[in-house]
């Protein structure tokens, strides 16, 4: 079991991605069906509004802390070894150990096109990882994409990992509902990765990504999008916050 922070009733898990990889390598190894939530302030906000998604969030088997606020909070907390496990991040280490670890990949997600574009950028980035599909959804909700059809042209493909690539929190949603259906022992939600790698969206530079400042780049390029999230939402989170610190206010993990 992996320990968690409690953020605004979030559980927040404690790794670095070195222990994500192994767990994951674990998780594989044993067969355990599990999925990751890469969590955000965005995903901690979302879930102040919706107790289903906090409980999908909860019960996700890693819950990383892919926004750098939640890896300062966990530092400040004690946890001096927690790194950010950062969706796109993540992706990357884990197909270059799974080409030493065998590990079959499937891509799900991504507008027309990407997927496949995804697992050519991959292929030629890991030659020795397995990729065996890929599928991108048509327009719908969560619950309309998570059908007995979809699961058996997956299972059908024999994953080990299935990368889902849509927008969070549809995402999470998507995972905790295909779980029972699917075979594969990882679902792992990574958002905005598929555009990342294959360039069809910009990505903030590392020093952006180290310092922070991630939100700035994403609210600059794409303001009508993301405005509410950044400009509402991070103060929000601040609030909150200091409301928890200070006692003023209980957020018991559901």
């Amino acid at each position: 079991m992996i320990e968690r922070t409690n953020v605004l009733g979030v559980g927040v898990s404690l790794i670095n991605m070195r222990m994500a990889l192994d767990t994951l390598d674990r998780w594989v190894g044993n067969r355990d069906r599990q999925y990751v939530s890469v969590c955000t302030v965005h995903t901690v906000m979302e879930c102040q509004r919706d107790e289903d998604l906090k409980r999908i969030v909860n019960s996700a088997g890693m819950t990383t802390p892919d926004g750098m606020p939640l890896v300062w909070l966990s530092r400040l907390g004690g946890h001096r070894f927690v790194s950010r496990v950062y969706g796109p991040d993540l992706m990357l280490a884990e197909m270059a150990a799974s080409q030493q670890s065998g590990h079959r990949h499937f891509f799900y997600g991504g507008r027309d096109g990407v997927a496949p574009q995804l697992a050519d950028v991959m292929g030629r980035r890991f030659p020795g990882a397995r990729i065996v599909g890929t599928f991108t959804p048509p327009v719908g909700s969560a619950q309309h994409l998570c059908n007995p059809q979809t699961a058996g042209l997956i299972n059908a493909a024999s994953p080990d990992i299935v990368w889902v690539g849509v927008s969070s929190p549809k995402q999470e949603f998507w995972m905790s509902c295909m779980r029972p259906l699917l075979e594969a022992p990882v679902l792992i939600g990574v958002g905005a990765a598929f555009d990342f790698h294959t360039g069809s969206q910009a990505q903030a530079p590392a020093w952006m990504q180290r310092s922070g400042l991630e939100w700035l780049f994403r609210l600059v390029h794409e303001p009508r999008r993301l405005w509410r999230r950044y400009l509402v939402d991070n103060p929000w989170f601040l609030y909150e916050l200091a409301r928890q610190k200070l006692g003023l206010k209980r957020y018991p993990l559901s």
